[in-house]
């Protein structure tokens, strides 16, 4: 019953200036210009403002004021309507065809309701954000990875060692004038131990150093760039190794299986460097000789998890009692 057509209403209470035409409230016609308009609504918005009123009162001062205050309302609902372009020419068309009541109805309050800020720089501010905080917060998990690496003993004899080769300790250690307390001196010799290690260890994965170009605002940005240099590198594999039959070489060999092993490239670069020699030794860019390396990884995933304590400990609460088995408990 609600989809079934209406009879025409014309004008109703609840779009813009309810059973009144805008036109008459401002005392215009329906061909005046933007400029008359506007001024038809300074004059009657100063004789109807409610601070400004001084009209006779039907009943009372109280009664007065209101009738003011609503015609003032009124009036600028009709501002309002005929001001902008667009919604003056909906609020035409709705007097012109007063049957369509359900156009009428979604255009008035698809406008009302529409957000006043642009979605584009809402947008452009939530990526900003993300970004700044995703830039910092690697910057905070490299600090972490490099102070943890300055308090284990085998790094940092080895960066004690580079600093004293270099001449970097004994600059610490003046005299004269130029003296300084011990704390001060332990402070720069930290500063420096740390130095050589963010130079001399190549730290990868989650901790690795932070490029301004890994951010989210930079990925969106370089997006086509990235798109376009995939397409050129995929029809030149296809080339080579497909209607050419060229043999892979390193990197195309470690890309294949990093494709087999499903891990993303920091994954993969963070594996040791042996780790990867392995993978080409036993040929794991050949599909069949994957395979079997991963059936050996799980066959001895399955033996330590069965000589592992705990895994033993999990089975046997799982064999006896279970999540689901109801049991009475001693206190």
């Amino acid at each position: 019953a609600a989809l079934l057509p209406r009879p025409a209403r014309g004008l109703t209470d609840r779009l813009y200036c309810g059973r009144r035409v805008c036109y008459e409230v401002l005392g215009v016609s329906r061909q005046a210009s933007k400029a008359e308009i506007a001024r038809a609504y300074r004059q009657l918005a100063r004789q109807y403002h409610p601070d400004r009123y001084r009209g006779e009162p039907a009943g009372g001062e109280g009664t007065a004021a209101q009738a003011a205050h609503e015609k003032f309302l009124l009036i600028a609902a009709a501002y309002e309507t005929l001001k902008d372009e667009e919604t003056r020419k909906d609020y035409d068309y709705m007097l012109d065809h007063p049957e369509e009541y359900y156009r009428h109805y979604y255009h008035y309050y698809s406008r009302r309701l529409a957000p006043k800020v642009d979605v584009t720089i809402v947008i452009l501010v939530t990526v900003c954000a993300i970004s700044v905080f995703q830039f910092f917060s690697w910057w905070s998990s490299y600090n972490e990875a490099i102070n943890y690496l300055a308090s284990v003993p085998k790094y940092r004899i080895q960066a004690t060692e580079i600093a004293r080769q270099q001449g970097l300790l004994n600059k610490t250690k003046e005299k004269g004038k130029n003296r300084r307390s011990k704390d001060e001196i332990r402070e720069e010799e930290e500063e420096i131990i740390k130095d050589i290690i963010k130079n001399k260890i190549d730290i990868k994965g989650g901790y690795q150093k932070p490029k301004i170009y890994d951010i989210l605002l930079f990925q969106i940005l370089l997006a086509p760039f990235y798109w376009c240099k995939y397409i050129v590198w995929y029809c030149w594999w296809i080339y080579c190794f497909t209607i050419k039959g060229q043999e892979y070489g390193v990197e195309e060999k470690l890309y294949i299986i990093r494709r087999y092993m499903k891990m993303s490239q920091s994954q993969f670069d963070s594996l040791e460097d042996h780790q990867k020699e392995t993978f080409l030794e036993r040929q794991l860019w050949i599909r069949e000789n994957y395979e079997v390396y991963k059936r050996e990884q799980e066959e001895e995933l399955k033996k330590k998890m069965a000589m592992d304590p705990r895994w033993k400990r999990y089975r046997r609460w799982m064999k006896n009692e279970g999540p689901g088995r109801l049991t009475f408990i001693d206190d």
